[in-house]
């Protein structure tokens, strides 16, 4: 099967040209080659099946080796439309040779439902006698001390965690394009776990709200302890060939700035948003939302794992990251291409955005970084063990308002950090990107990128 290009959204064509095409041409390249240029496109007549639509040969890592074609090559029979939790397990799971398939959501999906569909609450799962009030007056480190919890009544929060994880986690087979049937489709409740799988699509799915009902109490984390909580909203792991795009990713209707405290720490139910980890491969992440979360996205998650060293290649482009804490993303091994991001910085918890951890090869050119709340230049990035940043043509805002400023993001981090600088050896250069648009041309990223943007 021939590979295309999706055609961008008309909304996007009108922002970006009054008639036919233009081209926005970014800055050149450290290496001074030119960047390509992001022409804008007129949208074809007639509605696209977005089931069917692929990856194209130049759309970032995803596009690399055999190519991100999901379930597009699925018979009639392997395209299925769901409408509940159950049909939505059976039809996305593993399957008899890996057939390609093509998953249509309608509507909303809640991962705590019971098989007959009806809803869950955290006391559904709570199993051997566990509730929280019981279990927060059994470990107030008044009381407790500041040892790690055990006994009956931590055994019988990991069994009801094993018991609400059997319902809300949800695995992903290879070649299996997920599409939302129309501008509401959602899932939320639900941990959607790609792993081990190869040929993946997630698109136009607004996925909200995993939230982990037995957060466990962890004393020593951080000198001051700290809730953990279970359950990626999209955790991809030991896959290769994915390929996420025009999704919004968001708490739903439990947002973590609602999140009482308990020990003097936020009582957390969230982890990430998207995780890609584990030795995953050739990945391009564009055209999401990804809002209000303090811990977003993790690109390899631990230094000694030694075996993601030549993999966990992902491009990130043309993504809002709106009001995200930290770790968008923060980057452990991989070679990682993030271009053309709209980067919404606003929020107490605030702490950076871009992470360089431990053999990063980040690279990351022509992103704004809208700072609000008084958040300055050099506390964009983080050095986690880190030693270079590539970074170029990108610039911020004020809050909104204003001209671009072009901005070096590595000297300004390094004014601010001079006990920990980061260098900018560049130790590889984008091949598998057509076009990258100029900072300009970012402004328009908020009002295209999520589900429904299509």
């Amino acid at each position: 099967m021939s590979r295309r290009r999706p055609v961008l959204p008309l909304t996007l064509a009108v922002a970006l040209t009054a008639a036919g095409a233009v081209a926005l041409t970014a800055p050149p390249r450290p290496d001074g080659s030119p960047s390509a240029t992001l022409v804008s496109a007129t949208a074809s007549g007639g509605s696209a099946d977005l089931g069917r639509e692929v990856l194209s040969d130049d759309d970032g890592w995803g596009a690399a080796g055999a190519g991100t074609t999901g379930g597009a090559g699925a018979v009639p029979e392997d395209v299925l439309r769901v409408s509940t939790l159950e049909e939505f397990r059976e039809a996305v799971g593993e399957r008899e040779g890996d057939a390609p398939r093509i998953v249509y959501v309608e509507g909303t999906i809640d991962g705590n439902t019971a098989p007959d569909g009806t809803p869950l609450s955290c006391a559904d799962y709570a199993v051997d006698g566990y509730t929280q009030e019981e279990y927060l007056a059994a470990y107030d480190p008044e009381v407790w001390g500041w040892e790690d919890p055990e006994g009956p009544l931590e055994e019988a929060r990991l069994a009801s965690s094993a018991r609400q994880a059997e319902r809300v986690r949800v695995s992903v087979g290879s070649n299996t394009t997920i599409v939302g049937a129309d501008d509401d489709a959602a899932i939320t409740g639900m941990s959607l776990r790609i792993i081990g799988a190869d040929n993946v699509i997630l698109r136009n799915l607004t996925i909200s709200d995993a939230h982990d009902c037995f957060p466990g109490w962890d004393p020593g984390d951080g000198g001051s302890g700290n809730w953990n909580s279970e359950y990626d909203q999209v955790e991809i792991s030991g896959a290769t060939n994915v390929w996420v795009d025009h999704n919004t990713f968001d708490d739903g209707d439990n947002p973590g700035s609602e999140l009482p405290e308990y020990f003097g720490r936020k009582y957390e139910v969230h982890d990430a948003l998207l995780d890609i980890v584990r030795e995953s491969d050739l990945i391009t992440v564009s055209w999401n939302r990804f809002a209000d979360r303090d811990k977003a996205m993790l690109l390899g998650n631990s230094d000694g794992r030694t075996t993601d060293r030549g993999r966990l290649r992902v491009t990130y482009h043309h993504n809002h990251f709106d009001g995200l804490g930290q770790r968008a993303p923060r980057v452990r091994y991989g070679r990682t291409h993030v271009y053309n991001n709209y980067y919404s910085v606003r929020g107490d918890h605030y702490q950076y955005s871009l992470g360089a951890g431990f053999e990063s090869h980040l690279y990351a050119e022509s992103n704004i970084f809208d700072l609000y709340g008084g958040v300055g230049a050099g506390e964009i990035l983080a050095n986690w063990g880190g030693t270079d940043v590539v970074e170029f043509g990108n610039a911020t805002m004020d809050g909104g308002r204003g001209r671009l400023r072009p901005v070096d993001l590595v000297a300004e981090y390094n004014a601010a950090n001079p006990d920990r600088p980061l260098g900018t050896e560049r130790t590889w250069t984008p091949t598998y990107v057509e076009r990258v648009g100029s900072v300009h041309s970012v402004r328009a990223v908020p009002r295209l990128a999520g589900a429904g943007r299509l």
